[in-house]
């Protein structure tokens, strides 16, 4: 597939108490799940975004670091962004291990040449899992740049410059973008 994919693992998990992506999930840590998914897809290339490099990172997966101040999943973006050599992004939480390679294919079925795709359930965007244009990279930095650090304040706004493509969420593919926020996710 000629995409890029970041897995997005800087987050404090302030909520967990611990770091999520090395939580144990169905025998296997978060960070190994999402990896073995993105894998899946053969991207062009793979990044790992996080504050500082995971020990488990393996070589063939790119490190890029969360310029402080953090900024969280934006900064995560910006970075795989300003880094990747392909024209589409495919960004997906660590903490998000019921998403399918089924789905992002579909995902990635859904891009055109200047436009990525982001899910929404309801009104709610799913800036997580979705896939963002090389063109985004400009109001990512503006994002950044501002006060507003939201993603759906961003997506909003790249939904309307037709840089993103809204797909609907169906209700029963709903649990995939169900993610792990404190123990009792667990």
């Amino acid at each position: 597939m000629n995409i890029s994919a970041v897995l997005l693992a800087g987050g404090e998990s302030r909520r967990m108490g611990k770091d999520k992506a090395t939580l144990l999930f169905r025998g296997k840590p978060l960070w190994q799940i999402q990896l073995d998914l993105l894998r899946k897809l053969e991207p062009a290339e793979l990044f790992i975004s996080a504050r500082t490099d995971p020990v488990w990172r393996s070589p063939e997966v790119k490190f890029v670091q969360d310029d402080p101040p953090s900024r969280g999943a934006l900064s995560g973006l910006a970075m795989a962004l300003a880094r990747m050599r392909t024209k589409h992004l495919l960004a997906l939480a660590v903490d998000m291990p019921f998403m399918t390679d089924k789905y992002l294919r579909f995902l990635c079925d859904q891009i055109g040449p200047d436009r990525g795709v982001v899910p929404m359930i309801g009104d709610r965007a799913e800036p997580l899992a979705a896939i963002y244009p090389a063109e985004a990279h400009r109001d990512v930095i503006a994002a950044l740049s501002g006060a507003n650090f939201s993603l759906q304040t961003l997506t909003r706004q790249l939904i309307k410059m037709a840089k993103l493509k809204v797909v609907f969420v169906a209700e029963e593919e709903e649990a995939l973008f169900r993610n792990l926020n404190e123990p009792f996710d667990l």
